[in-house]
């Protein structure tokens, strides 16, 4: 079995859960009880919501699964694992590597049409 090392944690304060009445039947229970939960991992944008149980707390668990399972959190989840595996380099970093001096050709056309390399 491999060691495995912990690269980063979730916690509650990544999220914004919110709670409010469901819709649909239900009667007076539902419409006096805030059991619907949507959750946001503010990070990646990614959200989760249910309106399944009348439990807060169930839908609060569906909708944590619900936003795990999303689309948007696996890709953020998968970027955020790659960058702390160094396997992704900083783009910004890249970017100011690749357009120093050395690295670049400034070229224009001279009087007959010709390109020609141009100089400060």
């Amino acid at each position: 079995m491999k060691n495995k090392k912990l690269l980063f944690s979730i916690t509650k304060k990544d999220f914004k859960i919110d709670t409010y009445r469901g819709s649909g039947k239900g009667g007076q229970k539902r419409n006096k009880t805030d059991s619907a939960v949507r959750i946001t991992h503010l990070e990646s944008g990614a959200i989760g919501m249910s309106e399944d149980e009348r439990s807060q707390y169930q839908n609060k668990k569906i909708a944590f699964k619900r936003l795990v399972e999303s689309d948007k959190f696996k890709k953020w989840h998968n970027i955020e694992v790659a960058k702390r595996l160094g396997r992704i380099i900083d783009v910004e970093k890249e970017v100011e590597k690749l357009m120093s001096p050395e690295n670049i050709k400034v070229e224009g056309k001279d009087e007959d049409g010709r390109w020609v390399e141009l100089y400060d």
